[in-house]
């Protein structure tokens, strides 16, 4: 699952230190891909395994846990993955970083991963919620994106409804000095 590599990396500065790019950017995504799943499916004339009830897939030292993942992959004579979609719960964990979101995609090709939907990264006690993550693996670069106007969700909160401001936001912990 190469590259559910999230490491938020390129996400800023949680808790003031800065986290390394290099981390996403260094990852190798040719390491073996394990997975599990209460079933799976293979379907070979499009190319693609469907994996779902409980899934995980591991690379490395990233997990993928989701309800369900289709694994688009070529055949030329060896498999090689193209993409990796998956819905329902998804979480990707490596050491004390936790992503999640509604939908996850990893394009192998371009080695880009996407999360959306209610995203969360969360490190330690920092948090940074937002609607869309992408990690770009071949620069390190991450960026996360709010909702858009137009999707912005109504919140009830203490009897009193309010509009989601469709921005980005968290928190971050501040070391005693």
């Amino acid at each position: 699952m190469a590259a559910f590599a999230l490491t938020f990396a390129g996400v800023a500065a949680f808790a003031g230190s800065p986290l390394s790019a290099q981390s996403i950017a260094g990852f190798n995504s040719d390491q073996p891909v394990n997975y599990a799943a209460d079933r799976i499916e293979l379907q070979d004339r499009s190319n693609r395994v469907v994996l779902s009830g409980d899934v995980v897939i591991d690379q490395g030292d990233l997990r993928l846990t989701a309800e369900r993942t289709i694994v688009n992959y070529s055949d030329t004579g060896t498999l090689r993955i193209q993409r990796i979609a998956a819905t329902g719960g998804v979480r990707v964990m490596r050491a004390t970083e936790t992503a999640s979101g509604d939908v996850g995609v990893y394009d192998f090709n371009r080695r880009i991963i996407t999360l959306t939907g209610d995203v969360a990264l969360r490190r330690g006690s920092d948090t940074l919620n937002g609607e869309r993550l992408t990690i770009d693996l071949n620069t390190g670069v991450s960026s996360v994106n709010g909702s858009t106007a137009s999707s912005a969700a109504i919140a009830n909160e203490g009897g009193m409804v309010r509009r989601n401001s469709g921005r980005v936001t968290g928190s971050f912990s501040v070391p005693k000095q």
